[in-house]
């Protein structure tokens, strides 16, 4: 007989946001949506409030629901910068920038411009596996 795995609510709240904020990003991405979600469009999908998704995600993870958006939206950039030849402007307007906002949010949580960071990427090269 198969066991139930009954997750405490904060728990399934916590893991339905990260679950519906990479389905989004995913979306966005692939060219199905052209807005980008707040915070409460997820609380709307999960049937709460937007104060009781913050408060859920940051008592089970010590982090408010931004701080993984951002991270998510910064990673769905990289893997484009490195991985695409799209034209920086396009990845920006691609994730719903403003080129020069877009600039300014991959600085401020990379470190290093877009460009920077694709040259860098391109740079180094790929390391290889060796299988025994």
């Amino acid at each position: 007989m198969a066991t139930l795995k009954i997750r405490p609510r904060p728990h399934e709240i916590t893991e339905s946001f990260l679950q519906e904020l990479d389905k989004h990003l995913a979306d966005i991405v692939e060219g199905r949506r052209q807005d980008m979600f707040e915070i409460r469009d997820f609380a709307a999908i999960l049937h709460i409030h937007p104060t009781h998704l913050t408060n859920t995600v940051k008592q089970i993870t010590g982090r408010t629901p931004c701080d993984f958006f951002e991270d998510r939206i910064l990673e769905r950039a990289k893997n484009l910068l490195a991985g695409t030849d799209l034209p920086i402007n396009e990845v920006a307007t691609l994730l719903t920038y403003d080129p020069s906002n877009f600039t300014k949010f991959f600085k401020r949580f990379s470190g290093q411009t877009p460009k920077q960071y694709r040259e860098e990427v391109r740079a180094t090269p790929a390391r290889r596996v060796l299988t025994i």
